[in-house]
């Protein structure tokens, strides 16, 4: 049996893969936990430091284009809508999203999945020129130098929380990508715990309604965005091309296990919000069932500098050839 190490975020759809209870055919594997797993990503795209590992989309993506040794399985662990995602400083004034044309905008990094599906809701749905704000950041991108001019560097170890609340900057993404943690994704990488303010004092979100509108964009584009793929070393499908294969259909196998007990997703609230929201599988595997997301997602990173213009897209191509019934 060859070993395989394996990290992932937490989630209950692919906790029966990472016990042993659905085998990799021919593999064993060995489970590698890296919390959070946002830190795993650099090390594999930077060191190819494991054998399969979760990525953020966007950043597997400029990874290949780097010419990394890096291939994927079209198994996509994690999705959410991101109207909910900006807050914006107290005082701002902003109301409607052209207001943020000239502003400031918090978000840890320019590529993070989050900000790249931010910006490109903001720019279709909306018609915000974008290139006029100034994203501030106060981490680094994995794959570095695709930065634009209109970034700015925090350089003063304030988080972009404290920052927002300060009116600093006028707005924030939230979670991961912005206000909703502090420290870079290694050591020291922490949530904050500030309770939140009176509504009168602090941040509020630019679309109070996210809820409906994020329904209404999928139901109207089927954009349902992605946040992570599963990557493996290139070298292990050249000594095994059957390998990508046979993940997908493990990941497939372990999702479907882990439903047959929790019919509703209720191991997950948000994923079970997010599938009363579509109507359907909030987790869908395969390329076909995705293609309006990968669609919009190749371009969104390609219209905002990260990926060149000539970037592929023919979807399969950003795959490991193999067989991926959707599941």
């Amino acid at each position: 049996m060859n070993k395989l190490t394996v990290v992932l975020g937490d989630y209950p759809h692919a906790q029966p893969l990472l016990d042993g209870d659905v085998e990799i055919e021919g593999h064993l594997v060995e489970p590698v936990e890296v919390r959070p797993v946002i830190g795993a990503y650099r090390r594999m795209i930077r060191d190819l430091e494991f054998d399969v590992c979760e990525l953020a989309p966007v950043s597997y993506l400029m990874a290949r284009q780097e010419g990394i040794e890096l291939t994927a399985v079209p198994v996509f662990l994690n999705r959410r809508f991101h109207h909910g995602d900006v807050q914006c400083a107290a005082h701002s004034g902003i109301r409607v999203p052209r207001d943020l044309e000239g502003r400031r905008i918090g978000v840890r990094a320019y590529s993070v999945s989050t900000g790249v599906w931010v910006r490109g809701v903001l720019r279709d749905e909306y018609g915000v020129d974008i290139d006029t704000i100034t994203w501030v950041v106060d981490d680094d991108d994995h794959i570095e130098g695709r930065v634009p001019s209109n970034v700015e560097r925090v350089t003063d170890g304030r988080s972009l929380g404290e920052l927002l609340r300060a009116g600093e900057i006028d707005a924030a993404l939230t979670g991961n990508a912005g206000t909703g943690r502090a420290g870079a994704p290694r050591a020291g990488w922490s949530a904050t715990a500030a309770p939140e303010p009176a509504a009168d004092e602090g941040p509020y979100p630019l679309f109070p309604e996210a809820g409906t509108l994020a329904a209404d964009h999928y139901l109207r584009t089927g954009v349902y965005p992605l946040h992570s793929l599963v990557a493996l070393r290139s070298e292990l499908v050249e000594r095994d091309p059957e390998l990508p294969a046979k993940l997908y259909a493990a990941f497939a196998e372990s999702k479907r296990r882990h439903l047959a007990a929790h019919p509703d997703w209720s191991a997950t609230p948000r994923l079970a919000r997010q599938g009363r929201q579509i109507d359907s599988d909030p987790v869908p595997y395969g390329i076909k069932s995705n293609e309006p997301s990968l669609t919009a997602m190749v371009r969104f990173a390609t219209d905002q500098g990260l990926l060149d213009p000539g970037f592929p897209t023919d979807l399969p191509s950003l795959f490991a050839p193999g067989d991926y019934p959707d599941a």
